[in-house]
């Protein structure tokens, strides 16, 4: 039995069109900077304390921080990150919004 072609490839009866939805990068993020003055701990306890990031999250973020200089350690809307940006700056880390 020899299967029906239909748009040049074989086996094909029906082709179905399907819409691809493109998520825009439209959040905010807190970017943490480098300091050569927080500890890894002290930098970590925050990141758990005041993004809610797990130990593991903490820790990568931390280590990134590190070794990139900075890195992107929570996403969301401009009302979330303030006042949690706020906080990163008054225990004396270096971050900002974008």
């Amino acid at each position: 039995m020899e299967l029906p072609i239909l748009n040049g490839i074989p086996g094909v009866e029906e082709q179905e069109e399907t819409d691809v939805l493109v998520e825009e990068d439209d959040e905010n993020k807190i970017i943490l900077f480098n300091d050569e003055v927080n500890t890894f701990d002290y930098v970590i306890q925050c990141l758990i304390e005041v993004c809610e990031h797990d130990m593991n999250q903490a820790e990568q973020c931390t280590m990134l921080v590190h070794y990139k200089g900075k890195c992107d350690v929570k996403r969301g809307s401009m009302e979330d990150l303030k006042p949690k940006c706020e906080e990163l700056l008054r225990r004396g880390l270096s971050a900002e919004i974008h």
